[in-house]
């Protein structure tokens, strides 16, 4: 059979938006189908029932109306008596549908430019679709692509295959980009969007830096050296911490390159950007020292529970360690994951000795001694009065100036002063409403069923209601910014794991679980803290480690 310029036309169309497009030509020619459809109800009724068909070899339509058989005819556009359809088709039952030829329709101006928006809506949406499947599983790579155009700040790049836009907001500070310009960017995000661009583009995005380093290093490629993490102000100063799987290789070495090649390619990439390459270790205490530089640090305090550390430095060195406008620490916050406060010398001394005379006063209030004694404690170590009143006698007898006699003595006045406190700790309690049920649950005390009772928790059934955050608070980390949530049992140096614990025992005193059932969920509050840990939520927790740089 013949095929007709027209129908070869149609056929040669189809051919070409596929392959301008890079879609499959069997999406155009379904396309073309749904516009002749839509073009056939406007002229056959809407609510008629029409199938077009276009032959994918030879370019002819069939257009046929489906007409329902049914046994009483309502409405002759859309249905057929059962007694018709089977002169048509012996095999016919109700239900089932007729096709009924149609003669093929003149396409007038409007039923032209409906067909024609049918079609480039449809070969638009398979064209997303496969921009989408394209580039899904490149988020995280570096592309190339060429500048389209700008909107409002916003650039607009042409990757060849597809489009994608990169924000005013992940832009480099004062870069600016014209049409026709080459550009290097990292793939933020690719999602589904009902209209414009669906792949997100950064310059600002930190593993930006890690994926020009990767380009750039081969060592980094080849897996050998590893970028641990990384922490950037957009077009001043970056920091990066490397760490290298063979001893032999010294990986910020490599990664600056001869003469400074290597990491000068990435500077000029990021207009500029100043980088500092940290040597990463597995000792938080150490990486946060070599995350500092280059300023001296003299040493370190750690709080591992709530990733907090106390950094203490020489005085002429402050301004060097919180950098201008505090960049320095943030960035080196940002790149360890820790809150880092910086002191100097002589602020940590001030702070000690301010420690120190507070210590001393509970002492003397609390024992009824003098500042000498009380001074004489503070200063072999003796924090609370709990430590005087259960401490082995023999270490307060051993201090200078002390007798077996005097020791006796404090102890005995360190134990009335804490039943004094238990008892008006247990007076302000039943102010408050706590039921006494709370100091089933081991490890509670009075003063904590104060601290409770003032947070509304004031029976067992609401202690068990709680979770370990709502005890010990957290901190939670946004970007660059720290809140810290403080919780009712946190002044009593109460850790997550030790409020799990206290929580899960209350649920099997209230009757909630059983002790089979303990087991088990502890075991799953393991697993919770761990995805906490990912999700960067810490809690406040244990007492601080020291160690000196």
């Amino acid at each position: 059979m013949a095929v007709s310029a027209n129908k070869l036309e149609l056929l040669q169309i189809a051919d070409a938006v596929a392959r301008e497009k890079q879609i499959d030509r069997a999406i155009v020619i379904e396309a073309m189908e749904d516009a002749i459809q839509k073009a056939a109800r406007a002229r056959y009724g809407q609510e008629t029932e029409i199938r077009a068909e276009i032959n994918p070899k030879s370019g002819e339509t069939r257009l046929q109306r489906l007409l329902l058989v049914v046994d009483e005819v309502e409405n002759p556009a859309t249905q057929i008596a059962l007694v018709d359809a089977l002169a048509k088709n012996p095999d016919a039952q109700v239900g089932d549908f007729i096709a009924d030829p149609l003669p093929p329709i003149e396409f007038g101006r409007v039923a032209t430019q409906s067909a024609k928006q049918v079609i480039v809506q449809k070969v638009r949406e398979a064209e997303r679709d496969r921009q989408y499947e394209e580039y899904k599983d490149r988020v995280g790579d570096i592309i190339n692509g060429i500048v389209k155009r700008a909107e409002y700040g916003n650039v607009i790049v042409d990757l060849g295959r597809g489009e994608a836009i990169c924000r005013r907001d992940q832009l480099i500070p004062r870069e600016v980009f014209r049409p026709g310009d080459r550009i290097r960017a990292y793939v933020m995000d690719v999602r589904r969007e009902p209209r414009g661009p669906q792949i997100f583009l950064s310059r600002t995005h930190p593993q930006f830096t890690a994926m020009l380093f990767r380009q750039e290093v081969p060592e980094i490629y080849d897996g050998v050296i590893e970028v641990k993490s990384v922490a950037r102000d957009p077009g001043s100063r970056a920091k990066i911490a490397v760490i290298s799987r063979d001893s032999s290789i010294d990986p910020v070495g490599a990664c600056v390159g001869m003469r400074g090649s290597r990491v000068q390619a990435v500077v000029q990439e990021l207009q500029g950007e100043k980088i500092d390459i940290i040597p990463w270790s597995p000792d938080a205490a150490t990486f946060i020292v070599n995350a500092l530089q280059p300023a001296e640090v003299a040493k370190v305090v750690l709080d591992e529970d709530s990733e907090r550390i106390e950094v203490v430095v020489p005085d002429e060195q402050l301004s060097l360690a919180i950098g201008r406008r505090g960049q320095n620490v943030r960035l080196a916050s940002q790149l360890t994951g820790w809150d880092i406060d910086i002191l100097t010398e002589a602020e940590e001394s001030e702070r000690r000795q301010k420690e120190f005379q507070e210590r001393t006063q509970l002492f003397v209030d609390g024992l009824n001694v003098d500042e000498v004694v009380g001074q004489l404690l503070a200063s072999e170590g003796f924090t609370s009065m709990e430590e005087v009143a259960y401490v082995d006698l023999d270490e307060i007898a051993s201090i200078e100036g002390f007798d077996e006699e005097t020791a006796e003595e404090i102890q005995a006045r360190a134990r009335e002063n804490l039943e004094e406190l238990e008892r008006r700790n247990d007076e302000a309690r039943r102010e408050l409403g706590v039921e006494d049920d709370l100091r089933e649950v081991p490890g509670m005390t009075s003063a904590m069923m104060v601290a409770l009772g003032k947070d509304d928790v004031k029976n067992l059934e609401d202690f068990a209601g709680s979770v370990p955050d709502d005890l010990v608070g957290w901190v939670e980390k946004r970007g660059s910014e720290t809140v810290r949530h403080t919780g009712p049992l946190a002044e009593f140096g109460v850790s997550r794991a030790d409020a799990e614990q206290m929580i899960m025992t209350a649920r099997v005193l209230a009757g909630w679980i059983t002790e089979e059932d303990l087991n088990g969920d502890v075991e799953d509050e393991d697993d919770i803290e761990a995805g906490d840990e990912v999700d960067e939520v810490v809690a406040d927790g244990d007492e601080p480690l020291e160690n000196a740089n």
